[in-house]
């Protein structure tokens, strides 16, 4: 069992349609470029692969790719761009979940790792990525950098995006390594806004390096962002890869 929340039907038919931004081709062209170099002639498997915001145009830029999906849901919204042959989804948590064959590239993004809430299971997403790479096999993980240094003494929430349809907001539990993203987006121009709210454990990048070794996997590069600006610690965010030694 994983502790990851799962998407009902409602959120996964707005999934693609809240993050349009996200699937614009200034995001998704530097984020396909660096995974697809990385696959080169082998498979990808995309851990939490949703409706396919990425899996979907990385197959048709000719990777093949296969998912594994907590949510039936979001694997529906997926079915409805591409078939099972053309991109094989199975239905499980990505922290035990094994799927056939190995693969050049597993990857995880846009925070996903974080919606596994203990250090144990996150632990297990590093070694069942492992599992599943070929000998020069790389694992990717995108993950936000904690917003701690944004909390003056006293305050427990981060704005994260303020906005005509949305507002965001960060509540941090310093002594449990846990966050919970509030949204308040809004619907319609009626002026009614719709709440939700999102559980994560976030981590720091050293101890991600230290989940990989105990995985067996080697830090390879760390990185700002797909266009490979260098991290530094004024990064909101890293690309990190690992790689499984030959």
């Amino acid at each position: 069992m994983t502790s990851s929340e799962l998407w009902t039907r409602a959120s996964a038919d707005r999934y693609d349609a809240e993050e349009h931004e996200m699937s614009s081709a200034a995001v998704l062209g530097p984020t396909l470029d660096f995974l697809a170099a990385l696959a080169g002639d082998g498979r990808a498997l995309e851990f939490a692969i949703g409706t396919g915001r990425v899996g979907v145009p990385l197959r048709e830029r000719g990777v093949p790719v296969v998912g594994i999906e907590l949510s039936p849901h979001m694997a529906a919204v997926l079915r409805r761009k591409a078939d099972e042959d053309t991109l094989p989804v199975v239905i499980g948590d990505m922290a035990t979940t094994v799927v056939p064959g190995e693969f050049t590239l597993v990857y995880l993004v846009y925070n996903t790792l974080s919606n596994l809430l203990s250090q144990d299971e996150q632990v297990e997403c590093f070694r069942n990525a492992a599992r599943h790479l070929a000998p020069g096999g790389r694992f990717v993980v995108e993950l936000g950098v904690p917003p701690l240094r944004f909390l003056p003494p006293g305050q427990v929430a981060v704005p994260f995006d303020v906005s005509e349809r949305h507002l965001g907001f960060d509540t941090v539990d310093p002594a449990e390594q846990l966050l919970v993203s509030h949204h308040f987006t809004r619907d319609g121009d009626d002026g009614r806004y719709r709440r939700g709210a999102s559980r994560h454990r976030y981590a720091w990048p050293a101890e991600l390096d230290l989940m990989a070794r105990i995985a067996g996997l080697e830090r390879e590069r760390r990185v700002a962002d797909w266009d490979g600006t260098p991290f530094t610690h004024d990064s909101p965010k890293h690309l990190s890869v690992w790689r499984k030694p030959l």
